[in-house]
């Protein structure tokens, strides 16, 4: 078998081939990882609204825009037997240490956080990321009417979590948007 001139032409049908193959390959890749990465997704927030809501068997999905935001949030209208038991709702802040996370907020009787749930986050690991923890549950059966949804060091009731302010302050952005959006929509 006799070598191939190493000529211009050879080298850039060379370099076509493999990019072709490459993305053939890349394409494939990313129909088949589609409807699985769809799946997980819907599931891990399918768990988070199940963990901030108390017990419901139906769920009625709507979005907004919050005023000045950047992103619509979801919310996750819950009832049992027909009667409301409370609202889950997808909210996001882009004031985290290391930018935008997602969390699950829960409300009850319109006002009062049922749990919380960190869906998405990139924050300091050992530092920022123990919002996911037990930290967390201070919201818990919190009435915003009455809650201060702001850190200490700035006057609010929340405790932040050592060394990570900035990630509290955020959470807390979060949790306030949420609220604030429900409230906009009618409360419940």
């Amino acid at each position: 078998m006799a070598k191939k001139e190493s000529s211009f032409v050879n080298m850039v049908i060379t370099l076509f081939v493999v990019t072709g193959v490459a993305a053939l390959a890349l394409g494939g890749v990313y129909n088949l990882t589609k409807e699985p990465i769809a799946i997980a997704k819907r599931l891990k927030i399918e768990k988070a609204i199940g963990e901030v809501l108390p017990e419901f068997d139906s769920i009625t999905e709507f979005k907004s825009m919050p005023e000045g935001g950047k992103d619509s949030l979801t919310f996750y209208q819950a009832t049992k037997a027909g009667e409301p038991v409370g609202t889950a709702v997808r909210t996001y802040t882009d004031d985290g240490f290391s930018g935008r996370f997602w969390i699950m907020v829960g409300f009850v009787d319109g006002d009062v956080i049922s749990g919380t749930s960190v869906l998405e986050h990139k924050e300091t690991p050992g530092l920022g990321d123990k919002m996911s923890t037990a930290w967390a549950d201070q919201f818990k059966g919190k009435n915003l009417n009455d809650f201060n949804l702001k850190v200490k060091k700035d006057g609010g009731d929340v405790d932040a979590i050592t060394a990570a302010t900035i990630s509290s302050r955020a959470f807390c952005d979060a949790t306030e948007r949420a609220y604030d959006e429900l409230k906009k929509q009618g409360g419940n």
